[in-house]
């Protein structure tokens, strides 16, 4: 039976490194990865979505890939991520490791799995197209018809209300408001945007959650009768990454 309430924590960009973030994290570039799953723990989330750039790059250590892996196996409950621009779904990449295809509670799109997993047990599935090089692509094209109670689709682009595809001066992966219309999602989770917010023109609730180190939260999305509700829910951070963080907003 389909629980009552369903919690979904979301994240993005949270950029698992072996440098920058290793630096600021006291030496554990797992570490912003680690403030999201103790969100998510807090939060009691039934699913923690990571949509793209879960990794700096595809050239990250195999020590990091590792221990990045262990901390999802440890946090147990159920993850879905969705490969970016950073970290894309390449032969040889991060999630090409043997360690994620060890991980049960894991599905990545686009590598472990399809661009689609359904949890039968929570009458829900998640679609999302993985980047699966580093050139240009549309995250939301072409979404299945749906088929469960519950759909939460995944993007990792930038969202502009009427993308004009016509100029490719650089990669953009553009989405646009029809297409976020065209997902019949109840929750539409998007990455790439460093800063929290809700975009679209629509009744579907599109968000981006920001990134770790500059939103300093994570979206807390719940799923039941009463419909959809999305909160922010703050990370424990390392004073000097906060320190940095209130810097960035106060600027922005």
């Amino acid at each position: 039976m389909p629980v009552d309430e369903l919690v979904v924590v979301h994240t993005s960009d949270v950029h698992v490194d072996h440098d920058y973030n290793a630096r600021r994290f006291g030496g554990d570039g797992v570490g912003p990865l680690r403030a999201v799953i103790n969100a998510a723990q807090d939060a009691r989330a039934d699913l923690l979505l990571l949509v793209g750039d879960t990794f700096e790059s595809n050239r990250v250590p195999e020590g990091i890939i590792i221990e990045a892996a262990r901390a999802l196996d440890a946090f147990g409950k159920r993850v879905v991520i969705l490969p970016g621009n950073h970290d894309p779904a390449i032969d040889g990449g991060v999630f090409s490791h043997r360690a994620f295809a060890r991980l049960d509670n894991v599905a990545v799109l686009g590598a472990t799995h399809g661009d689609a997993v359904r949890f039968d047990d929570f009458d829900m599935e998640v679609w999302g197209r993985a980047h699966r090089h580093y050139g240009d692509m549309d995250p939301l094209h072409s979404p299945p018809p749906r088929a469960a109670r519950w759909r939460i689709a995944l993007a990792h682009g930038h969202y502009e209300e009427r993308p004009d595809r016509s100029i490719r001066a650089r990669p953009s992966w553009l989405c646009g408001a029809d297409e976020i219309t065209a997902t019949a999602a109840d929750y539409l989770a998007f990455g790439h945007w460093n800063r929290a917010v809700r975009v679209g023109v629509c009744d579907i609730p599109a968000f981006y959650s920001g990134s770790p180190d500059y939103a300093a939260t994570v979206n807390v999305v719940r799923l039941g009768a009463a419909g959809v509700t999305v909160e922010r829910a703050a990370l424990v951070l390392p004073p000097e990454v906060m320190a940095e963080t209130q810097g960035f907003q106060k600027g922005s």
